[in-house]
Protein backbone atom coordinates (compact mmCIF):
# COMPACT_ATOMS: atom_id res chain seq x y z
CA UNK A 1 0.00 0.00 0.00
CA UNK A 2 2.80 2.21 0.81
CA UNK A 3 3.86 2.02 -2.86
CA UNK A 4 1.07 2.50 -4.28
CA UNK A 5 0.66 5.46 -2.85
CA UNK A 6 4.41 6.82 -3.46
CA UNK A 7 3.19 5.70 -7.11
CA UNK A 8 -0.39 8.07 -6.94
CA UNK A 9 1.49 10.65 -5.73
CA UNK A 10 4.08 11.02 -8.19
CA UNK A 11 1.27 10.83 -10.88
CA UNK A 12 -0.45 13.48 -9.05
CA UNK A 13 2.84 16.08 -9.58
CA UNK A 14 3.37 14.80 -13.13
CA UNK A 15 0.32 15.18 -14.15
CA UNK A 16 0.79 19.21 -12.60
CA UNK A 17 3.85 19.52 -13.89
CA UNK A 18 2.56 18.16 -17.66
CA UNK A 19 -0.08 20.78 -17.31
CA UNK A 20 2.13 23.76 -16.48
CA UNK A 21 4.50 23.07 -19.68
CA UNK A 22 1.30 22.16 -21.66
CA UNK A 23 0.22 26.21 -21.29
CA UNK A 24 3.66 27.33 -22.06
CA UNK A 25 4.09 25.06 -25.15
CA UNK A 26 0.35 26.45 -26.25
CA UNK A 27 1.51 29.57 -25.85
CA UNK A 28 4.71 29.09 -27.87
CA UNK A 29 3.16 26.63 -30.55
CA UNK A 30 0.05 29.05 -31.09
CA UNK A 31 -0.03 30.79 -34.58
CA UNK A 32 -0.77 34.30 -33.63
CA UNK A 33 -2.26 34.76 -37.37
CA UNK A 34 -3.36 31.23 -37.78
CA UNK A 35 -7.12 29.95 -38.33
CA UNK A 36 -8.98 28.81 -35.66
CA UNK A 37 -12.99 28.51 -34.69
CA UNK A 38 -12.21 31.78 -32.84
CA UNK A 39 -11.23 34.25 -35.62
CA UNK A 40 -12.26 31.84 -38.96
CA UNK A 41 -14.93 34.32 -41.13
CA UNK A 42 -18.00 32.27 -42.00
CA UNK A 43 -18.41 34.45 -45.09
CA UNK A 44 -15.90 32.02 -46.65
CA UNK A 45 -18.22 29.28 -45.67
CA UNK A 46 -20.75 31.34 -47.40
CA UNK A 47 -18.96 31.66 -50.78
CA UNK A 48 -18.22 27.82 -50.83
CA UNK A 49 -21.80 27.27 -50.49
CA UNK A 50 -22.68 28.94 -52.88
CA UNK A 51 -19.75 28.51 -55.77
CA UNK A 52 -20.16 24.72 -54.96
CA UNK A 53 -24.13 24.72 -55.45
CA UNK A 54 -23.10 25.59 -59.06
CA UNK A 55 -21.13 22.46 -59.31
CA UNK A 56 -18.54 20.84 -57.10
CA UNK A 57 -14.52 21.06 -57.22
CA UNK A 58 -14.93 17.04 -58.26
CA UNK A 59 -14.46 18.03 -61.76
CA UNK A 60 -17.70 19.06 -61.81
CA UNK A 61 -18.59 15.45 -62.03
CA UNK A 62 -22.46 15.75 -61.28
CA UNK A 63 -22.88 18.65 -63.68
CA UNK A 64 -21.82 16.52 -66.38
CA UNK A 65 -23.47 13.30 -65.08
CA UNK A 66 -26.26 14.00 -63.88
CA UNK A 67 -27.20 16.98 -65.10
CA UNK A 68 -26.01 16.87 -69.17
CA UNK A 69 -25.69 13.12 -69.03
CA UNK A 70 -29.21 12.72 -68.18
CA UNK A 71 -31.56 15.28 -66.82
CA UNK A 72 -30.89 17.96 -70.25
CA UNK A 73 -32.15 14.80 -72.35
CA UNK A 74 -35.16 14.69 -70.15
CA UNK A 75 -36.30 17.71 -70.53
CA UNK A 76 -35.79 17.69 -74.10
CA UNK A 77 -33.33 20.63 -74.39
CA UNK A 78 -30.48 18.31 -75.18
CA UNK A 79 -30.00 14.80 -77.39
CA UNK A 80 -27.00 12.87 -78.26
CA UNK A 81 -26.18 10.02 -80.50
CA UNK A 82 -24.02 8.82 -77.50
CA UNK A 83 -25.65 6.34 -75.12
CA UNK A 84 -22.19 6.05 -72.55
CA UNK A 85 -22.08 9.74 -71.31
CA UNK A 86 -25.26 11.50 -72.38
CA UNK A 87 -28.14 9.14 -72.35
CA UNK A 88 -31.03 11.25 -70.96
CA UNK A 89 -32.84 11.43 -73.97
CA UNK A 90 -33.09 7.54 -74.39
CA UNK A 91 -33.99 6.62 -70.50
CA UNK A 92 -31.05 4.49 -70.31
CA UNK A 93 -30.00 2.97 -66.86
CA UNK A 94 -26.77 4.79 -65.78
CA UNK A 95 -26.17 4.29 -62.09
CA UNK A 96 -23.23 6.74 -61.53
CA UNK A 97 -25.40 9.43 -63.48
CA UNK A 98 -27.96 9.32 -61.75
CA UNK A 99 -26.70 8.94 -58.34
CA UNK A 100 -23.84 11.09 -58.64
CA UNK A 101 -25.62 14.23 -57.83
CA UNK A 102 -26.59 12.55 -54.31
CA UNK A 103 -22.92 12.02 -53.56
CA UNK A 104 -21.43 15.27 -54.27
CA UNK A 105 -23.90 17.20 -52.51
CA UNK A 106 -24.02 15.97 -49.38
CA UNK A 107 -20.64 16.21 -49.58
CA UNK A 108 -19.60 19.72 -51.00
CA UNK A 109 -23.26 20.96 -50.37
CA UNK A 110 -24.95 20.25 -47.18
CA UNK A 111 -21.64 19.68 -45.10
CA UNK A 112 -20.93 23.22 -45.60
CA UNK A 113 -23.90 24.85 -45.30
CA UNK A 114 -24.50 22.65 -41.84
CA UNK A 115 -21.38 24.27 -40.86
CA UNK A 116 -22.19 27.92 -41.84
CA UNK A 117 -25.77 27.17 -39.72
CA UNK A 118 -23.43 26.19 -36.72
CA UNK A 119 -20.28 28.72 -36.91
CA UNK A 120 -22.96 31.80 -37.34
CA UNK A 121 -25.53 30.60 -34.65
CA UNK A 122 -26.45 32.64 -31.82
CA UNK A 123 -23.91 35.32 -33.10
CA UNK A 124 -25.73 39.22 -32.97
CA UNK A 125 -22.66 39.82 -35.19
CA UNK A 126 -23.67 37.28 -37.84
CA UNK A 127 -27.07 37.58 -37.85
CA UNK A 128 -27.53 38.24 -41.26
CA UNK A 129 -25.11 35.08 -42.25
CA UNK A 130 -26.80 32.80 -40.64
CA UNK A 131 -30.29 33.74 -41.64
CA UNK A 132 -28.83 33.80 -45.24
CA UNK A 133 -27.22 29.89 -44.42
CA UNK A 134 -30.93 29.11 -43.50
CA UNK A 135 -31.94 30.17 -46.99
CA UNK A 136 -28.95 28.57 -48.73
CA UNK A 137 -30.05 25.13 -46.75
CA UNK A 138 -33.63 25.43 -48.35
CA UNK A 139 -32.34 26.42 -51.74
CA UNK A 140 -29.57 22.91 -51.65
CA UNK A 141 -32.16 20.27 -50.24
CA UNK A 142 -35.37 21.47 -52.61
CA UNK A 143 -32.94 20.73 -55.47
CA UNK A 144 -31.78 17.38 -53.73
CA UNK A 145 -35.53 16.41 -52.50
CA UNK A 146 -36.89 17.38 -55.83
CA UNK A 147 -34.44 14.65 -57.85
CA UNK A 148 -34.78 11.73 -55.27
CA UNK A 149 -37.81 12.25 -52.94
CA UNK A 150 -37.47 11.17 -49.35
CA UNK A 151 -33.69 12.13 -48.64
CA UNK A 152 -31.59 12.41 -45.10
CA UNK A 153 -32.18 16.30 -44.24
CA UNK A 154 -33.09 17.01 -40.30
CA UNK A 155 -29.94 14.44 -39.46
CA UNK A 156 -27.43 15.16 -42.70
CA UNK A 157 -24.47 17.11 -41.96
CA UNK A 158 -24.38 16.30 -38.35
CA UNK A 159 -21.33 13.69 -38.54
CA UNK A 160 -19.29 16.15 -36.73
CA UNK A 161 -21.65 18.11 -34.66
CA UNK A 162 -23.57 15.09 -32.88
CA UNK A 163 -21.76 12.14 -34.17
CA UNK A 164 -24.79 11.21 -36.73
CA UNK A 165 -23.03 8.87 -39.38
CA UNK A 166 -26.25 7.32 -40.49
CA UNK A 167 -29.04 9.78 -40.77
CA UNK A 168 -32.87 8.66 -41.45
CA UNK A 169 -34.16 9.41 -44.93
CA UNK A 170 -37.05 11.99 -44.15
CA UNK A 171 -40.20 12.11 -45.65
CA UNK A 172 -40.09 15.19 -48.50
CA UNK A 173 -43.84 16.19 -47.23
CA UNK A 174 -42.03 17.03 -43.89
CA UNK A 175 -39.05 18.45 -45.40
CA UNK A 176 -41.26 20.93 -47.39
CA UNK A 177 -43.29 22.18 -44.52
CA UNK A 178 -39.64 22.43 -42.65
CA UNK A 179 -38.02 24.44 -46.05
CA UNK A 180 -40.77 26.89 -46.03
CA UNK A 181 -40.83 27.32 -42.37
CA UNK A 182 -37.07 27.85 -42.46
CA UNK A 183 -37.00 30.55 -45.47
CA UNK A 184 -40.27 32.52 -44.08
CA UNK A 185 -38.56 32.95 -40.90
CA UNK A 186 -35.12 33.57 -42.20
CA UNK A 187 -36.37 36.40 -44.90
CA UNK A 188 -37.92 37.99 -41.69
CA UNK A 189 -34.93 37.78 -39.26
CA UNK A 190 -33.06 39.40 -41.28
CA UNK A 191 -31.72 42.99 -40.34
CA UNK A 192 -31.26 46.59 -42.34
CA UNK A 193 -29.23 47.16 -39.19
CA UNK A 194 -26.71 44.18 -38.97
CA UNK A 195 -23.91 42.88 -40.45
CA UNK A 196 -22.78 42.84 -44.05
CA UNK A 197 -22.09 39.32 -45.24
CA UNK A 198 -19.15 40.35 -47.77
CA UNK A 199 -18.60 36.41 -48.29
CA UNK A 200 -22.05 36.47 -50.80
CA UNK A 201 -21.43 35.99 -54.49
CA UNK A 202 -25.06 36.70 -55.57
CA UNK A 203 -25.34 40.62 -54.39
CA UNK A 204 -22.55 41.61 -52.24
CA UNK A 205 -20.42 44.51 -54.10
CA UNK A 206 -17.63 46.78 -52.50
CA UNK A 207 -20.36 49.82 -52.28
CA UNK A 208 -23.07 47.11 -50.73
CA UNK A 209 -24.66 48.37 -47.31
CA UNK A 210 -26.66 46.06 -44.83
CA UNK A 211 -29.85 47.90 -45.69
CA UNK A 212 -29.34 47.12 -49.69
CA UNK A 213 -28.05 43.62 -49.20
CA UNK A 214 -30.68 42.64 -46.88
CA UNK A 215 -33.40 43.97 -49.45
CA UNK A 216 -32.01 41.77 -52.38
CA UNK A 217 -31.96 38.77 -50.03
CA UNK A 218 -35.38 39.56 -48.89
CA UNK A 219 -36.63 39.35 -52.58
CA UNK A 220 -34.79 36.32 -53.30
CA UNK A 221 -35.82 34.64 -50.19
CA UNK A 222 -39.66 35.51 -50.97
CA UNK A 223 -38.84 34.11 -54.79
CA UNK A 224 -37.79 31.19 -53.22
CA UNK A 225 -40.63 30.57 -50.95
CA UNK A 226 -42.81 31.06 -54.49
CA UNK A 227 -41.00 28.23 -56.28
CA UNK A 228 -41.47 26.27 -53.27
CA UNK A 229 -44.83 27.19 -52.61
CA UNK A 230 -45.52 26.51 -56.62
CA UNK A 231 -44.00 23.16 -56.24
CA UNK A 232 -47.30 21.86 -54.40
CA UNK A 233 -49.81 23.28 -56.79
CA UNK A 234 -50.74 19.32 -57.08
CA UNK A 235 -50.25 17.72 -54.09
CA UNK A 236 -51.75 20.66 -51.76
CA UNK A 237 -53.26 23.53 -53.42
CA UNK A 238 -54.62 25.06 -50.52
CA UNK A 239 -50.87 25.44 -48.90
CA UNK A 240 -49.65 26.49 -52.02
CA UNK A 241 -51.83 29.29 -52.34
CA UNK A 242 -51.35 30.27 -48.90
CA UNK A 243 -47.70 31.13 -49.20
CA UNK A 244 -47.94 32.27 -52.44
CA UNK A 245 -50.43 34.99 -51.17
CA UNK A 246 -48.51 35.64 -48.58
CA UNK A 247 -45.10 36.62 -50.80
CA UNK A 248 -46.44 37.41 -54.28
CA UNK A 249 -46.08 41.60 -53.77
CA UNK A 250 -42.81 40.69 -52.09
CA UNK A 251 -40.10 38.81 -54.96
CA UNK A 252 -38.03 39.54 -57.14
CA UNK A 253 -39.16 43.13 -59.13
CA UNK A 254 -36.20 43.23 -62.07
CA UNK A 255 -33.36 41.52 -63.28
CA UNK A 256 -31.47 43.53 -61.43
CA UNK A 257 -32.96 41.06 -58.69
CA UNK A 258 -31.38 38.19 -60.49
CA UNK A 259 -29.44 35.93 -57.79
CA UNK A 260 -26.47 35.65 -59.77
CA UNK A 261 -22.80 33.43 -59.37
CA UNK A 262 -20.58 35.33 -61.94
CA UNK A 263 -17.82 32.93 -62.84
CA UNK A 264 -14.24 34.53 -63.79
CA UNK A 265 -11.95 33.47 -66.80
CA UNK A 266 -8.71 31.72 -64.82
CA UNK A 267 -6.68 29.21 -64.16
CA UNK A 268 -8.39 28.29 -61.30
CA UNK A 269 -11.22 25.85 -62.96
CA UNK A 270 -13.09 26.50 -59.25
CA UNK A 271 -14.25 30.00 -60.23
CA UNK A 272 -15.07 29.30 -63.70
CA UNK A 273 -18.44 27.92 -64.75
CA UNK A 274 -18.93 24.36 -64.10
CA UNK A 275 -21.11 23.92 -66.96
CA UNK A 276 -19.21 24.89 -69.72
CA UNK A 277 -15.75 23.39 -68.34
CA UNK A 278 -16.95 20.02 -67.36
CA UNK A 279 -18.45 19.80 -70.87
CA UNK A 280 -15.82 21.22 -72.85
CA UNK A 281 -13.52 19.30 -71.42
CA UNK A 282 -15.13 15.95 -70.88
CA UNK A 283 -16.89 15.94 -74.05
CA UNK A 284 -18.81 18.67 -75.75
CA UNK A 285 -18.89 17.28 -79.39
CA UNK A 286 -21.67 14.36 -78.48
CA UNK A 287 -23.90 16.99 -76.92
CA UNK A 288 -26.60 18.27 -78.99
CA UNK A 289 -29.60 21.07 -78.96
CA UNK A 290 -33.09 18.58 -79.21
CA UNK A 291 -34.99 19.46 -82.18
CA UNK A 292 -37.99 19.66 -79.69
CA UNK A 293 -35.90 23.02 -78.05
CA UNK A 294 -34.44 24.21 -81.69
CA UNK A 295 -37.77 23.87 -83.41
CA UNK A 296 -39.94 25.85 -80.70
CA UNK A 297 -37.53 28.34 -80.67
CA UNK A 298 -37.71 29.17 -84.61
CA UNK A 299 -41.15 28.73 -84.68
CA UNK A 300 -42.08 31.38 -82.41
CA UNK A 301 -39.15 33.40 -83.53
CA UNK A 302 -37.49 33.47 -80.23
CA UNK A 303 -34.35 35.68 -80.35
CA UNK A 304 -32.71 33.46 -77.41
CA UNK A 305 -31.95 30.53 -80.44
CA UNK A 306 -29.31 32.83 -81.48
CA UNK A 307 -27.73 33.30 -78.12
CA UNK A 308 -28.13 29.59 -77.33
CA UNK A 309 -27.80 27.75 -80.17
CA UNK A 310 -24.83 27.39 -83.55
CA UNK A 311 -24.16 24.70 -85.90
CA UNK A 312 -20.17 24.10 -84.97
CA UNK A 313 -19.00 23.55 -88.57
CA UNK A 314 -20.09 26.48 -89.59
CA UNK A 315 -19.98 28.91 -86.72
CA UNK A 316 -23.70 30.39 -87.97
CA UNK A 317 -25.91 30.99 -85.01
CA UNK A 318 -28.54 32.77 -87.17
CA UNK A 319 -31.92 30.89 -86.28
CA UNK A 320 -32.65 29.38 -90.01
CA UNK A 321 -29.41 27.32 -89.90
CA UNK A 322 -30.41 25.65 -86.31
CA UNK A 323 -30.90 22.07 -86.74
CA UNK A 324 -31.61 20.24 -83.46
CA UNK A 325 -30.90 16.65 -82.92
CA UNK A 326 -34.22 14.31 -82.71
CA UNK A 327 -34.67 12.72 -79.48
CA UNK A 328 -33.76 8.61 -79.02
CA UNK A 329 -31.33 8.30 -81.92
CA UNK A 330 -28.08 6.33 -82.46
CA UNK A 331 -25.48 6.60 -85.58
CA UNK A 332 -25.93 3.51 -87.26
CA UNK A 333 -24.96 2.54 -90.68
CA UNK A 334 -28.06 3.79 -92.47
CA UNK A 335 -29.48 0.44 -92.67
CA UNK A 336 -29.91 -2.09 -89.93
CA UNK A 337 -31.56 -0.07 -86.73
CA UNK A 338 -34.92 1.73 -86.50
CA UNK A 339 -33.25 4.50 -84.46
CA UNK A 340 -30.19 5.14 -86.74
CA UNK A 341 -29.93 9.30 -87.61
CA UNK A 342 -28.48 8.74 -90.54
CA UNK A 343 -31.27 7.27 -92.06
CA UNK A 344 -34.41 10.12 -90.18
CA UNK A 345 -34.81 13.47 -92.58
CA UNK A 346 -32.93 16.11 -90.24
CA UNK A 347 -29.73 14.30 -91.05
CA UNK A 348 -27.31 16.79 -93.28
CA UNK A 349 -25.09 13.84 -95.16
CA UNK A 350 -22.64 16.32 -95.89
CA UNK A 351 -21.85 17.72 -92.57
CA UNK A 352 -22.80 14.63 -90.60
CA UNK A 353 -23.04 14.83 -86.96
CA UNK A 354 -21.66 18.56 -86.88
CA UNK A 355 -24.83 19.94 -89.16
CA UNK A 356 -26.94 19.40 -85.71
CA UNK A 357 -27.00 22.47 -83.41
CA UNK A 358 -24.74 22.28 -80.34
CA UNK A 359 -24.99 24.37 -76.96
CA UNK A 360 -23.81 27.85 -78.20
CA UNK A 361 -19.93 29.45 -76.90
CA UNK A 362 -22.28 32.08 -75.74
CA UNK A 363 -23.37 29.71 -72.75
CA UNK A 364 -20.73 27.08 -72.84
CA UNK A 365 -17.92 29.80 -71.88
CA UNK A 366 -16.03 29.28 -68.39
CA UNK A 367 -16.76 32.82 -67.58
CA UNK A 368 -20.59 32.81 -68.24
CA UNK A 369 -22.88 33.26 -65.32
CA UNK A 370 -24.73 30.68 -63.60
CA UNK A 371 -28.18 31.62 -62.32
CA UNK A 372 -29.77 30.52 -59.24
CA UNK A 373 -33.31 32.35 -58.88
CA UNK A 374 -34.15 34.75 -62.30
CA UNK A 375 -36.58 37.36 -62.14
CA UNK A 376 -38.14 35.99 -65.36
CA UNK A 377 -38.97 32.51 -63.56
CA UNK A 378 -40.30 34.64 -60.64
CA UNK A 379 -42.91 36.75 -62.95
CA UNK A 380 -43.92 33.14 -64.61
CA UNK A 381 -44.38 31.57 -61.07
CA UNK A 382 -46.76 34.48 -60.36
CA UNK A 383 -48.78 34.52 -63.82
CA UNK A 384 -49.63 30.88 -63.13
CA UNK A 385 -50.34 31.53 -59.67
CA UNK A 386 -52.66 34.51 -61.27
CA UNK A 387 -54.13 32.24 -63.11
CA UNK A 388 -55.04 29.68 -60.80
CA UNK A 389 -55.96 31.39 -57.88
CA UNK A 390 -56.56 35.12 -59.24
CA UNK A 391 -53.87 35.84 -56.70
CA UNK A 392 -50.92 38.22 -57.02
CA UNK A 393 -52.04 40.59 -59.78
CA UNK A 394 -52.80 40.76 -63.44
CA UNK A 395 -51.44 37.37 -65.05
CA UNK A 396 -50.89 38.88 -68.32
CA UNK A 397 -48.70 41.41 -67.42
CA UNK A 398 -46.54 38.72 -64.97
CA UNK A 399 -46.52 36.61 -68.25
CA UNK A 400 -45.47 39.52 -70.52
CA UNK A 401 -42.94 40.59 -67.83
CA UNK A 402 -41.20 37.15 -67.55
CA UNK A 403 -41.01 36.43 -71.37
CA UNK A 404 -39.15 40.47 -71.74
CA UNK A 405 -36.92 39.85 -68.91
CA UNK A 406 -35.99 36.30 -69.98
CA UNK A 407 -35.26 37.71 -73.25
CA UNK A 408 -32.94 40.18 -72.51
CA UNK A 409 -31.31 38.72 -69.61
CA UNK A 410 -30.29 35.68 -72.29
CA UNK A 411 -28.34 38.44 -73.94
CA UNK A 412 -27.13 40.54 -71.27
CA UNK A 413 -25.91 37.55 -69.54
CA UNK A 414 -24.02 35.96 -71.82
CA UNK A 415 -22.45 38.90 -74.25
CA UNK A 416 -24.96 38.14 -77.05
CA UNK A 417 -26.80 40.98 -79.21
CA UNK A 418 -29.45 42.53 -77.68
CA UNK A 419 -33.09 42.00 -78.54
CA UNK A 420 -35.11 44.50 -80.76
CA UNK A 421 -38.14 45.81 -79.82
CA UNK A 422 -39.64 44.16 -82.15
CA UNK A 423 -38.71 40.83 -81.27
CA UNK A 424 -40.00 41.16 -77.85
CA UNK A 425 -43.12 42.02 -79.09
CA UNK A 426 -43.82 39.26 -81.07
CA UNK A 427 -43.02 36.97 -78.68
CA UNK A 428 -45.11 38.35 -76.29
CA UNK A 429 -48.03 39.06 -78.07
CA UNK A 430 -48.25 35.00 -79.48
CA UNK A 431 -48.79 34.09 -75.95
CA UNK A 432 -51.75 32.99 -73.93
CA UNK A 433 -54.88 34.05 -75.82
CA UNK A 434 -57.20 34.05 -72.57
CA UNK A 435 -55.49 35.30 -69.58
CA UNK A 436 -58.14 34.97 -66.92
CA UNK A 437 -58.69 32.72 -64.43
CA UNK A 438 -59.41 29.61 -66.29
CA UNK A 439 -56.87 26.63 -65.80
CA UNK A 440 -58.90 24.79 -67.95
CA UNK A 441 -57.30 26.35 -70.76
CA UNK A 442 -53.76 26.25 -72.87
CA UNK A 443 -53.33 28.94 -70.91
CA UNK A 444 -50.95 27.48 -67.65
CA UNK A 445 -49.40 25.09 -70.94
CA UNK A 446 -48.14 28.63 -72.65
CA UNK A 447 -47.13 30.02 -68.89
CA UNK A 448 -45.13 26.87 -68.36
CA UNK A 449 -43.70 26.44 -71.40
CA UNK A 450 -41.64 29.69 -71.26
CA UNK A 451 -40.43 28.55 -68.07
CA UNK A 452 -38.89 25.87 -69.34
CA UNK A 453 -37.39 27.93 -72.12
CA UNK A 454 -36.42 30.33 -69.22
CA UNK A 455 -34.76 27.47 -67.42
CA UNK A 456 -32.20 26.24 -70.16
CA UNK A 457 -28.71 25.77 -68.29
CA UNK A 458 -31.00 24.93 -65.27
CA UNK A 459 -32.02 21.01 -66.24
CA UNK A 460 -33.06 20.30 -62.60
CA UNK A 461 -35.68 23.03 -62.22
CA UNK A 462 -36.78 22.84 -65.70
CA UNK A 463 -37.37 18.86 -64.75
CA UNK A 464 -38.96 19.40 -61.84
CA UNK A 465 -41.37 22.61 -63.08
CA UNK A 466 -42.25 19.83 -65.90
CA UNK A 467 -43.17 17.44 -63.08
CA UNK A 468 -45.32 19.81 -61.45
CA UNK A 469 -47.49 20.82 -64.53
CA UNK A 470 -47.53 17.22 -65.80
CA UNK A 471 -51.02 15.22 -65.22
CA UNK A 472 -52.38 12.10 -66.53
CA UNK A 473 -56.17 13.39 -67.83
CA UNK A 474 -54.31 17.09 -69.32
CA UNK A 475 -56.39 19.58 -70.99
CA UNK A 476 -55.82 19.65 -74.87
CA UNK A 477 -53.64 16.57 -74.50
CA UNK A 478 -51.19 18.49 -72.84
CA UNK A 479 -48.74 16.20 -70.66
CA UNK A 480 -46.29 18.60 -68.66
CA UNK A 481 -45.73 21.85 -69.77
CA UNK A 482 -44.37 21.81 -72.91
CA UNK A 483 -46.12 18.40 -74.39
CA UNK A 484 -43.09 16.40 -74.87
CA UNK A 485 -43.36 13.02 -76.54
CA UNK A 486 -41.19 10.23 -74.80
CA UNK A 487 -38.95 7.90 -77.07
CA UNK A 488 -38.75 4.33 -76.87
CA UNK A 489 -35.15 3.24 -77.47
CA UNK A 490 -34.72 -0.53 -76.74
CA UNK A 491 -33.31 -1.64 -73.35
CA UNK A 492 -35.28 1.88 -71.61
CA UNK A 493 -35.74 1.57 -68.09
CA UNK A 494 -39.09 3.50 -67.85
CA UNK A 495 -41.42 1.44 -70.35
CA UNK A 496 -40.95 4.80 -73.09
CA UNK A 497 -41.81 7.18 -70.21
CA UNK A 498 -40.23 10.62 -69.33
CA UNK A 499 -38.67 9.33 -65.61
CA UNK A 500 -40.08 11.03 -62.49
CA UNK A 501 -37.11 10.85 -60.17
CA UNK A 502 -33.99 9.35 -59.85
CA UNK A 503 -32.71 6.40 -57.58
CA UNK A 504 -30.23 6.86 -54.46
CA UNK A 505 -26.80 6.20 -55.63
CA UNK A 506 -25.16 2.44 -54.68
CA UNK A 507 -23.49 3.68 -52.00
CA UNK A 508 -25.87 4.32 -49.95
CA UNK A 509 -26.87 0.41 -49.55
CA UNK A 510 -23.09 0.25 -47.87
CA UNK A 511 -22.90 3.18 -45.81
CA UNK A 512 -26.39 3.78 -44.48
CA UNK A 513 -28.13 0.52 -45.69
CA UNK A 514 -30.67 0.28 -42.69
CA UNK A 515 -32.17 4.23 -43.48
CA UNK A 516 -32.21 3.49 -46.81
CA UNK A 517 -33.99 0.19 -46.72
CA UNK A 518 -36.88 2.30 -45.36
CA UNK A 519 -37.06 4.80 -47.73
CA UNK A 520 -37.48 3.04 -50.42
CA UNK A 521 -39.72 0.80 -48.55
CA UNK A 522 -41.88 4.16 -48.54
CA UNK A 523 -42.01 4.12 -52.53
CA UNK A 524 -44.52 3.01 -54.70
CA UNK A 525 -44.36 -0.84 -54.75
CA UNK A 526 -41.14 -1.27 -51.99
CA UNK A 527 -39.21 -0.05 -55.27
CA UNK A 528 -36.29 2.38 -56.03
CA UNK A 529 -36.97 2.99 -60.03
CA UNK A 530 -37.16 6.05 -61.75
CA UNK A 531 -40.77 5.52 -62.70
CA UNK A 532 -42.03 6.35 -59.71
CA UNK A 533 -43.09 9.70 -58.33
CA UNK A 534 -41.84 12.23 -55.39
CA UNK A 535 -44.39 13.09 -53.24
CA UNK A 536 -45.70 16.42 -54.84
CA UNK A 537 -45.89 15.00 -58.28
CA UNK A 538 -48.85 13.38 -57.79
CA UNK A 539 -51.19 11.75 -60.53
Amino acid sequence: MKYKSIYLLACAFMIIAFASCKKDLLKVNTNPTGVSPSNYDPNFTLSEVQMMYTGSTDYASEVWQTEWGNIGGYIQHTASVNTSFYSGDKYLFSPVNVGQYFFEAYQQQVEPVVDLLHLTANNPKLNNVHQMARIMRALVFQRLTDMYGDVPYFQAGLGYYDRIYTPVYDKQQDIYTDMLKEVSQAVDSLDVNGDIATGDLYYYTTTTNAASQVAQWKKFGNSLILRLAMRLTKVDPATAQSWVTKVANSCMQSNADDAIVQHNLSANTASENRDAWVILTQDSTDLNLCSTFVNMLRNDKDPRLNVFSYIFRTDDTTAAAQNGLPPGFIVGNGKTTLFDITTDSTYNKSLGMEGYSRPSPYVLNVGAPSMIISYAQTELLLADASVRWGIGGDASVHYVNGITAGVTEAAALYGAPAPTAAQINYLTNIGPTAYGNDPSSNTLNQINTQYWITCFMDEYEAWANWRRTSTVTSVLGVKGSPSLTPTDYTGNITNGTIPRRLTYPSSEALSNGANLAVAVAREKGGKDVQTNRVWWDTQ
